[in-house]
């Protein structure tokens, strides 16, 4: 098979993560100012209960087949036995995910969350479904980037026509499964095109992947518990209204990650399959590359969203959720080393076949959070959520690395990644002197975002051309030569 261009996929795979975040941008200006507080903390917690359940019947097939099936897909014959297998894996896990979930709903507690709970579920069946797996392994993000951009612009008309009341938190609920997962239904259908998908009879053909599809699922139930399990928390101790609060700045936090994880998402069957191969020196490469970039683009977006909180929060929310902006700022913080953490997880530790390691380290990283978030929470409410995340990030990445040193030194070193931290680093000072100076000149919320972002982002770019930062470079000649 011939390889795409990551450069191409980082774009369309990009652009697919920036309506993403549009998406958000819209509807929750909408629904914060529509909706109660109540409601969307109904909402929050239903939607944080049903990805349980989602993840659940996940378990680790996303991560492990993009990394197994990197090494079939030019073989129509293999890949085909291969996606076979871990499809019907994936139907088996759904059912269990779903008796236990109708279960739990059984529960006087859960009454008035149920329905929504159950819409929300809808996710589960359809992302099975939709094998998304299979794209990321061909790196097909051109079919993918045309989906999303249909369905949100349906998503998008559908909001404003069927949540209009302060209770329309269960139609918007239905709005985004429908925006989510809706186009995996196309994906079913499309799949058959690329793969020849069939449920196995023989079992045993099975047991190859449940050892390390365990492995990497419970892995991620750790990392969970440190992103989302603080909605959950937070709905028992202190109620919808925290929920609600908190659900702001983390829906802000979960839109941005994705969107600048984007990169590294198109790169990881491309890393797999060097890995295989044994090409390391160019293995290291791509990953230093991998790096430079995210390093340039995150640090800059942390120190803005620092920056310019209340305006983000008064934009997209309102005056009501101003109290958001606490938890934002630390989960901007939060941002930095949950990407980094990605970088070393997803892009070196899983092509190294070291599952069990990151599964320790999210393991303790877990513990950490809920031990925090247990003591913290009945005190510091919605602002201990977002401080445990942080610690808990942190935590986790200084293991992977400390795991991974070996590799991250030797990349680190070679690639100049700390001269390039450095640089960003100091071209973030103008960013913070832009920004306090037109919160002083520019009255109005948007103008002022408006202003101050083009302005430091003017600004930041300039700085680190007169330092001769290798990526802002590398990235311009490609642009001229173009």
């Amino acid at each position: 098979m011939k390889n795409r261009s990551l450069g191409k996929n980082a774009i369309l795979n990009s652009i697919r993560q920036f309506l993403n975040v549009i998406f958000p941008l819209i509807i929750i200006p909408y629904t914060s100012r529509v909706l109660s507080v109540s409601s969307m903390g109904i909402y929050n917690f239903s939607s944080n209960y049903a990805n349980y359940f989602l993840l659940l019947a996940s378990l680790g097939i996303p991560t492990y087949a993009v990394r197994e099936g990197a090494k079939y897909r030019d073989d129509h014959q293999k890949i085909s036995d291969f996606s076979s297998q871990i499809f019907t894996l994936n139907i088996i896990s759904t059912m269990i995910s779903y008796i236990i979930l109708i279960f739990t709903l059984q529960f006087p507690f859960f009454k008035k969350y149920a329905l929504t709970i159950v819409v929300f579920s809808l996710q589960i069946i359809f992302t099975t479904i939709g094998t998304e797996w299979i794209y990321t392994i061909y790196e097909d993000f051109t079919y993918i980037t045309v989906r999303s951009i249909l369905f949100k612009v349906l998503s998008i008309a559908l909001l404003f026509v069927f949540v209009r009341e302060t209770n329309d938190f269960l139609p918007y609920a239905g709005v985004t499964v429908f925006a989510s997962v809706g186009s995996n239904i196309l994906n079913y259908i499309h799949t058959k095109s690329i793969v020849k998908i069939r449920i196995i009879n023989n079992f045993s053909q099975l047991k190859a992947h449940i050892k390390p599809v365990f492995t990497i699922f419970f892995s991620t139930l750790a990392v969970n518990i440190y992103v989302a399990s603080d909605t959950t928390l937070l709905g028992f101790i202190k109620g919808n209204y925290a929920v609600g609060i908190y659900g702001v700045a983390s829906k802000i936090y979960g839109t941005i990650a994705p969107f600048l994880a984007s990169i590294l998402i198109v790169t990881i069957p491309r890393l797999a399959m060097l890995f295989w191969e044994k090409n390391f020196k160019e293995y290291k490469n791509v990953l230093g590359s991998i790096i430079k970039v995210i390093v340039t683009i995150l640090i800059p977006s942390s120190i803005g969203i620092i920056m310019l909180a209340p305006e983000i929060i008064m934009i997209i929310s309102g005056k009501k959720y101003l109290a958001s902006v606490t938890p934002l700022r630390f989960l901007a913080i939060a941002l930095i080393f949950s990407l980094l953490n990605t970088i070393v997880s997803e892009c070196v530790m899983m092509p190294a076949h070291e599952e069990k390691k990151l599964l320790k380290a999210n393991l303790i990283a877990a513990s950490v959070n809920l031990i925090l978030n247990l003591v913290l929470m009945p005190f510091f409410s919605f602002n201990a959520a977002a401080v445990t995340t942080v610690i808990s990030e942190l935590t986790s990445l200084s293991i992977n690395t400390f795991e991974m040193k070996n590799v991250m030194y030797g990349v680190v070193r070679s690639e100049h990644i700390l001269k390039g931290i450095i640089q960003s680093t100091i071209g973030c000072i103008p960013i913070v002197i832009i920004c306090l100076l037109v919160k002083e000149v520019v009255y109005l919320i948007w103008l002022r975002g408006l202003v101050a972002i083009v302005l430091s982002i003017v600004a930041y770019v300039c700085v680190l051309l007169f330092m001769k930062n290798d990526a802002v470079l590398n990235l311009l000649n490609r642009f001229c030569k173009r």
